[in-house]
């Protein structure tokens, strides 16, 4: 799905070095699709023992909601699970804010259309507090111009990302529907090449 602005409130989860079995646990690995894994993002913070949600965990608090996810430092270390991204973005998440991330969950969230966005730790830190502050803060994400803004705190904030990454995200692409978008060039550049004799 193509990814060129969001405007949606947030959901804070301070926590550093949330890594990919808490983001999904080993035992719901066993699914070969990317759907129903939203069902069990961090199901062992959601849940209590008997399925009960844990009402001190985050998602499970009505105050709290939106597309974006901000979390603390170094996100996604660990394993290099894919079903990480799978998760978030199955449970409806299309940002994570954060001021670090471990480099293959990057990788892999860009690959599955989820959008990472660093910001430096002070940033991050003020973040929190307004979102604590003020549940309903409200923040735009624009890819094209690669900004974050929150008006509320008077913030604007430029983040980076790989250009090709940049560009699949906004026309909604994978990588091979990237090398399907260029066929013709492709086809083009092949034939100016000179024949094997």
């Amino acid at each position: 799905m193509a990814f060129t602005k969001l405007i949606s409130t947030c959901i804070p989860l301070p926590i550093d070095n949330i890594d990919t079995d808490q983001i999904i646990p080993a035992r719901f690995l066993k699914a070969t699709s990317r759907e129903g894994f939203g069902d069990n993002l961090f199901r062992d913070w959601r849940y209590l023992p008997g399925d009960v949600p844990n009402p001190d965990f985050v998602l499970n608090q009505d105050r709290y909601s939106g597309q974006v996810l901000v979390a603390g430092k170094n996100f996604g270390c660990g394993s290099s699970r894919e079903h990480a991204a799978w998760a978030l973005v199955d449970y409806g998440f299309k940002v994570v804010v954060s001021s670090e991330f471990a480099d293959i969950f990057y990788n892999n969230a860009l690959n599955n259309g989820l959008l990472p966005v660093v910001v430096e730790a002070g940033v991050l830190e003020r973040l929190f507090e307004q979102i604590e502050k003020e549940p309903g803060t409200q923040v735009t994400v624009d890819l094209p111009n690669q900004t974050l803004d929150v008006p509320s705190m008077g913030l604007s904030v430029r983040f980076e990302i790989n250009p090709y990454k940049k560009d699949c995200l906004i026309n909604g692409l994978d990588d091979l529907d990237y090398i399907r978008s260029r066929s013709e060039a492709v086809s083009a550049y092949e034939a100016q090449l000179p024949a094997w004799r």
